[in-house]
């Protein structure tokens, strides 16, 4: 199965559509949908940017802030996008001591809204060429769907410890630290991306797993139920299978820095092999359950 084949899925489509015009009709009852020209992906996750931010200002009683948001349903995007290989996205370096939390969650996020600002163009510059990286070794129908909103974090330094997330949310948006080199930053776009995805998947074919049965996780050393489990098994084999075709375009310290994390990847995703069948069959969608095991098996041959 080729990359576009494989992450494009249709069950995610229809529920980008679908989602997409329910956000509008709560916020635009009677109004009519009005496309950004961006394509179904990117409407799909500004519209959930546009959702939280309004739920926040109702709660706030900041009633301009709410008009602004139904007045703009693309959160205002469009004059603000990068250019990309893969289209327009959204770049933003947001005051990470302003990112608000949910009273649900205390991972913090950010919101597009009426301050937001681009990325300086150095940022925006990384940030295009990283797609382009991802793009050349066959991710970038994944990150064209599930890397709409890029919410870059902080500046570290190579072999520093970089964190990123994602929020289910606001599904097509990432948050992630990044380094001065394209090649790093396409690694963790694929691997946040990759749980945009499947977080879709598992939505689009009404996918449920019970806590019940838990499996050895070997990143986070412990034990993890099955969504969590096969979310592992599915981001981080994407980072592999990525990162063996970015080393033959790299050199230096990136390369070793790579090869290095392609070694350990190695090591961690051996230890899933006996669970990760038995974790499949809890996936009751037969395509999608070929999807997970591809991705694995191939990784599990580098």
């Amino acid at each position: 199965m080729d990359h576009d084949a494989l992450f494009g899925f249709p069950p995610i489509t229809r529920l980008h559509q679908d989602r997409t015009r329910k956000i509008h009709t709560i916020l635009n009852p009677g109004a009519p949908l009005q496309p950004s020209g961006l394509g179904a992906a990117a409407d799909y996750s500004l519209a959930h940017h546009t959702l939280e931010g309004a739920e926040s200002a109702a709660r706030s009683g900041e009633r301009d802030t709410f008009d602004w948001y139904t007045a703009n349903p693309h959160v205002g995007a469009a004059t603000s996008f990068t250019p990309t290989v893969l289209g327009p996205r959204v770049i933003v370096t947001p005051d990470l001591t302003a990112l608000p939390r949910s009273p649900i969650s205390e991972t913090p996020y950010y919101v597009l809204g009426p301050g937001a600002a681009p990325a300086p163009v150095s940022l925006r510059t990384l940030a295009a060429d990283a797609f382009a990286t991802a793009d050349a070794t066959g991710f970038g129908a994944l990150l064209a769907a599930h890397a709409v909103v890029v919410v870059l974090l902080r500046t570290k330094q190579l072999g520093q410890t970089l964190d990123s997330w994602t929020i289910t949310r606001l599904p097509g948006t990432v948050f992630l630290d990044h380094v001065a080199d394209p090649a790093v930053l396409g690694r963790d776009l694929i691997h946040e991306a990759g749980h945009n995805w499947l977080n879709d998947a598992i939505a689009a074919t009404g996918s449920k797993f019970g806590d019940q049965v838990e499996f050895h996780s070997p990143w986070k050393q412990s034990m993890r139920p099955a969504f969590g489990f096969l979310h592992a098994c599915w981001a981080f084999p994407l980072t592999m299978i990525y990162t063996a075709r970015a080393l033959e375009h790299t050199e230096g310290d990136v390369r070793r820095f790579l090869a290095a994390y392609l070694d350990q990847q190695r090591a961690q995703l051996a230890a899933t092999a006996a669970d990760h069948p038995r974790a499949l069959e809890l996936v009751s969608d037969e395509d999608l359950r070929e999807r997970l095991a591809t991705v694995h098996q191939q990784a599990l041959t580098l």
